[in-house]
């Protein structure tokens, strides 16, 4: 009976193989040339991390400075990596520091400031090769984790997209970028070959090659035993553990060119991640006025502002307070008037781009921050509106003010009520298209142009005109997308 119990198990068990072999070759029919298989996983996805901070860098070996510590745009190097793995999901980091240590320790302590669990071991060997740092976190890991270097910054879509990623028992995957962007250092960088989805070659001397290793992997256990074999071979890299997984072909490469990433390994590459980061702060849903004003202003303020212990929403404050004083200005009505309160309008439209900036920047975006902001917008906008109104009519007891008033007021909050939707549609179709997106850029410079013009009725009734076509097109337009 126990001899049919275990040909019965292992009839079932050939039948699993079978199966997911049968998945994984259908799988591999829609894999990008560089890409990773997604099959669904049955464990959920990795929330630990390691992190590597234990060497000397380039850096450090010119001027003293601790290369994770390095500040960013308002971050160290490391805390900006620890808070991009936190957006995408990683809790749990395991530090291994070597030189500067205890600098590092002081900086991060157990995390609780970056809202994430930090644990630390010490590797007395950094002047060796960054494999002894990995095998220093061995009795750490027994599930599959990501591994991360303390000074390459990335979008954390990268970690959404590795952590989707599904592995046998001792693969790794390296997300590698096949396009070799214009912030690589290509003389420094380590190359490798990929074919089929898997690395079959890694090194820095590589001749002939179609992607760089750009630091994120996702591992298994596996590393390890690569590491023992490949340390006892005399190759204390972690790009010698990963020769060896290749040979084994249980090394996976996920391309991921279409997301950026730097490696800071020098004030050079300090310079270039600070432009690589703050390219990314321009949206797509950016209106003209946002683009060719607004953003260049903004960032500068912001900048400086990082430097600050200012949060996000003392911004959104600061930006509604203007606003309100723009629109006791104009209340008063006289010229003089609407021309201090046109210029504070268009202050605040500035400088409400700032928050969200230092937000991003400084990895502190949150839902509540966007609903905070969006609320004190419109009670801007209300405040704005009946000001013009309230000191037009004083001056020139025109009662048909109000009607255009209302009308503009209506028109302005709609016209960011039907924006959320609208925009996650046609995001994309905005900037292919180069169709010009109506929003609070423009209508706040309207209102800047005509305070300055003098011209409060026509500026309103432009207001109360262009804002309700808006909001009626994207109504017509999203008939067919909202069902």
């Amino acid at each position: 009976m126990e001899d049919n119990l275990l040909k019965g198990l292992e009839i079932l068990e050939n039948e699993s193989e079978l199966t997911l072999t049968f998945e994984h070759r259908v799988q591999s029919r829609f894999q990008k040339a560089h890409g990773v298989s997604h099959l669904h996983r049955e464990m959920p996805p990795p929330r630990q991390a390691l992190i590597l901070a234990a060497g000397l860098g380039r850096s450090q070996k010119e001027n003293g400075t601790c290369k994770p510590l390095m500040s960013l745009l308002g971050l160290t190097l490391i805390e900006r990596v620890i808070l991009t793995a936190k957006k995408a999901g990683i809790s749990d980091f395991l530090i291994v520091i070597g030189h500067n240590g205890d600098k590092i320790r002081k900086q991060l302590t157990d995390g609780r400031k970056l809202g994430v669990k930090l644990d630390y071991v010490v590797n007395d060997e950094w002047k060796r090769g960054n494999g002894i740092s990995i095998l220093k976190a061995r009795d750490f890991f027994h599930n599959p984790f990501i591994l991360l270097m303390a000074d390459h910054i990335f979008n954390h879509e990268i970690l959404n997209e590795l952590r989707k990623a599904t592995l046998l028992k001792d693969e790794c995957i390296l997300c590698v970028d096949g396009e070799m962007n214009k912030y690589l250092d290509l003389e420094d960088a380590t190359k490798v070959i990929v074919t089929d989805g898997r690395i079959i070659d890694i090194g820095k001397k590589l001749i002939h090659y179609n992607g760089i290793d750009t630091g994120i992997f996702l591992c298994t256990p596996g590393i390890f035993y690569a590491l023992d074999e490949s340390i006892a071979n005399g190759n204390e890299s972690l790009s010698g553990a990963i020769s060896i997984l290749a040979n084994k072909q249980k090394m996976k490469a996920l391309d991921v060119s279409d997301k950026y990433w730097i490696d800071v390994d020098d004030r050079k590459a300090l310079k270039k991640a600070k432009s690589l980061l703050i390219e990314q702060l321009a949206k797509l849903t950016d209106g003209p006025i946002a683009r060719v004003l607004n953003r260049p202003l903004s960032l500068k303020i912001s900048e400086m502002l990082l430097k600050t212990r200012i949060t996000p929403n003392q911004v959104t404050l600061l930006s509604f307070i203007t606003g309100i004083i723009a629109s006791v200005f104009f209340y008063l009505g006289d010229y003089i008037y609407l021309i201090i309160g046109g210029v504070l309008v268009q202050i605040s439209s500035v400088v409400d781009g700032c928050d969200g900036e230092i937000a991003r920047l400084k990895l502190r975006q949150t839902n509540y921050g966007g609903w905070f902001d969006a609320v004190l917008d419109r009670y801007a906008d209300g405040l704005i509106i009946f000001g013009m109104v309230y000191g037009h009519w004083a001056l020139h007891s025109n009662a048909f003010i109000w009607t255009i008033g209302f009308a503009a007021l209506i028109g302005s909050f709609l016209n960011s009520y039907t924006s959320d939707k609208y925009d996650s549609i046609y995001r994309k179709i905005l900037v292919y298209r180069n169709q010009v997106r109506m929003g609070r850029d423009i209508r706040l410079f309207i209102i800047f142009i005509g305070a300055l013009s003098n011209q409060i009725l026509l500026t309103l009734a432009i207001l109360a005109v262009i804002t309700n076509f808006e909001s009626v097109r994207r109504m017509v337009v999203l008939r067919h997308e909202c069902v």
